[in-house]
């Protein structure tokens, strides 16, 4: 018999608990990592146990005919409660409150699961049914009671999960907004899932049959909401570190135009350590911020005061706001230093500085280097600036650095 569509999911499932491990064992003791890390090993037992290979293969081992259906619900009541937990911790609030809410999800449901054992154990089910044991055993005492219980605790979950996540999503936007409505859209198949299987066991109760209900239509209902809450639950962890991936990124690439600038006149360009190109994105903007601090440092000798100071007045005339007027500045006098250095080829200025009892000036306070960066690219305050130091003569930056 076919267990692909019970295989899969698992497989997905258990490479996701894979691929997080490290990350679980690590921060262990995070009650929300510790809920992540049981609900994606809960999914995949589930599905692993669910499907009907693994349930032959698990009554064979055991010899118990159908010891398998009170191990598939038991694994779905847990299931139901991870969700429950997890919602809680991720959702967050008074410790206390997160705490006493989790242990009476998990109480309660540690209770069905007893039950549903219990009444196996009291019940007889002789005959191994893999695919329709739920209709087949509708009327058998203790039997029946355990499916109606294993069936009301998934509906219970189903419709505190969309309450919860429904709740939640009001109060926040963005990317965790769409998880929670993906959960929530996930978990309402438990509903139809439940009714259909509900319909197909009150049938067998009057006397009718409708296990195609149970049989077909239920589990590919359980198969799609079981998928459809694992993207709600991955949807805004992946999309939070692709976004952040992304601004790492275009902070790299905005940093580009000052690295540049930069590199021509760096002592330490040359010499440098430089990193792998398939280096973490925020060891690269490290390296990057790196490089374009040792190159600041090589030209503070010629930093002048006097054309940031000019540069900031054009800024702020020009409508620029004080953030904004300063960055330009900044980058006016990084430009105007580059040109003086290129035309000081011999460090004349450089042993100057270094036999001078004070230093050079400089900006004071810490530099937007973004912001710098792009204002090289587009201000015009920053080419007006470049384009007067490239005019200037070597000869008067030799008069004047003497």
């Amino acid at each position: 018999m076919d267990g692909s569509s019970y295989y899969v999911p698992a497989v997905a499932m258990g490479v996701a608990l894979a691929v997080k491990a490290p990350t679980l064992i690590r921060g262990w003791r995070d009650p929300l990592l510790r809920s992540v890390g049981v609900l994606l090993a809960l999914a995949c037992l589930v599905f692993l146990f669910a499907a009907p290979p693994t349930i032959a293969e698990v009554n064979d081992l055991t010899g118990i005919p159908n010891v398998s259906a009170p191990l598939v619900y038991c694994l779905l009541s847990v299931f139901s409660a991870s969700c429950l937990v997890l919602i809680i911790h991720w959702r967050g609030g008074p410790p206390e409150v997160t705490r006493r809410l989790s242990r009476r999800w998990i109480t309660g449901y540690g209770v069905v699961s007893v039950a549903l054992v219990v009444l196996y154990l009291l019940g007889d089910c002789p005959e191994e049914r893999l695919r329709d044991l739920d209709t087949y055993y509708a009327n058998t005492p203790f039997i029946r009671e355990m499916i109606v219980l294993y069936l009301v605790a998934l509906t219970v979950a189903g419709v505190a999960m969309n309450v919860m996540c429904w709740r939640w999503a009001l109060q926040v936007d963005g990317w965790l907004r769409a998880g929670l409505l993906t959960i929530a859209v996930g978990f309402l198949f438990n509903v139809p899932y439940s009714a259909t299987k509900f319909v197909a066991v009150v049938a067998r109760w009057n006397g009718a049959n409708l296990d195609g209900l149970s049989t077909d239509v239920a589990p590919v209902l359980a198969s799609v909401g079981a998928q459809v809450s694992a993207v709600g639950f991955l949807l805004p962890l992946a999309c939070q570190r692709i976004g952040d991936s992304w601004t790492t990124w275009s902070t790299y690439r905005r940093l580009g135009p000052l690295w540049r600038e930069l590199r021509t006149v760096s002592a330490h360009a040359e010499h440098a350590v430089r990193i792998s190109w398939w280096s973490s994105a925020e060891l690269q903007v490290t390296q990057r911020e790196s490089d374009i601090h040792d190159g600041m440092l090589s030209l503070y000798p010629y930093f002048d005061s006097a054309v940031r100071s000019l540069a900031y007045d054009a800024a702020v005339t020009a409508g620029s706001e004080p953030a904004q007027a300063q960055a330009e500045a900044d980058a006016a006098m990084v430009t105007a230093a580059v040109r003086a250095r290129t035309a000081d080829p011999e460090g004349r200025v450089i042993s100057a500085a270094e036999a001078a009892t004070t230093p050079a000036a400089s900006a004071e306070g810490p530099r937007d280097l973004v912001r710098m960066s792009m204002a090289l690219r587009q201000s015009p305050v920053v080419a007006a600036v470049r384009g007067r130091a490239a005019t200037r003569s070597e000869s008067d930056f030799h008069e004047q650095s003497r």
